[in-house]
């Protein structure tokens, strides 16, 4: 099955401005994704869709392939969605969807994603064993799962809840964080877009809500070790230059 890989990038960022083209490594953020994320095995295409002409250019200058795209969409995902709408994007049988400011996604999160798209689910997602800290930071989404592997809920709050401290040891292999990585089978990403915002979704201020309240079924692969993290602030884009440093002198 052909795999399109779409990394949704704006300017507009409020935390950290200008976000896509800041440096990391030297580079600008959105460029270190797309070669992250070209890189990954089992891809037939990347690209980076942006409302921003100045990205284009930033990126087709780094060798990217990038798409200008409308400037009114709500979400990634109605922006992956119109990408994978074009003429020459629509043979591919599977999209997948890598946020750009994830420099470090790990390669089995975005195949573990599609891989479930190909064993049948209409949505697939990642997600990585926690600890017990992660429940209380609002700024780090859970997802409960189902025996089978479905996504039951997402939340900022903490899920699942610990009532009795008493079983406390019952949350062993059941706190999960989410991970921003989205696989879509091609009518599902249709269909997903073509609903209308949910109060779930507009509560939480979480997208992935919206196809859940729906009744589509989305599939949750588990990731081995703690995430890297997203580029969301200054602060992470420092830690982000310092790993980045790290990895490539390893390299080297």
């Amino acid at each position: 099955m052909s795999v399109l890989a779409v990394i949704p990038a704006r300017l507009a960022a409020t935390r950290l401005p200008g976000k896509p083209l800041r440096l990391l490594g030297g580079r600008a953020l959105v460029v270190r994704v797309w070669e992250r994320v070209s890189a990954l095995p089992g891809l037939s295409r990347c690209v980076i869709a942006t409302d921003s002409a100045e990205i284009v250019d930033t990126a087709r200058r780094a060798g990217a392939d990038a798409v200008l795209t409308r400037g009114d969409h709500p979400s990634g995902t109605d922006r992956v969605a119109e990408v994978a709408a074009r003429p020459d994007m629509r043979d591919y049988s599977i999209v997948l969807n890598i946020q750009g400011d994830e420099p470090f996604v790990p390669a089995e999160a975005a195949s573990g994603a599609v891989a479930l798209i190909e064993r049948g689910f209409e949505l697939g997602t990642a997600a990585t064993m926690a600890g017990r800290d992660v429940l209380a930071a609002p700024d780090i989404v859970k997802v409960v799962v189902s025996d089978e592997g479905r996504a039951l809920y997402f939340s900022r709050a903490p899920i699942p809840f610990l009532r009795d401290a008493d079983d406390a040891a019952s949350l062993t292999g059941q706190v999960r964080q989410h991970l921003g990585v989205y696989a879509y089978r091609r009518d599902a990403l249709a269909r997903w877009v073509a609903l209308p915002p949910h109060p779930l979704e507009r509560i939480e201020r979480l997208e992935q809500l919206r196809p859940l309240a729906a009744g589509m079924v989305m599939g949750v692969c588990d990731v081995a070790g703690p995430p890297a993290g997203g580029v969301d602030t200054e602060d992470d884009l420092e830690r982000a230059n310092v790993l980045w440093t790290s990895m490539t002198e390893g390299r080297g």
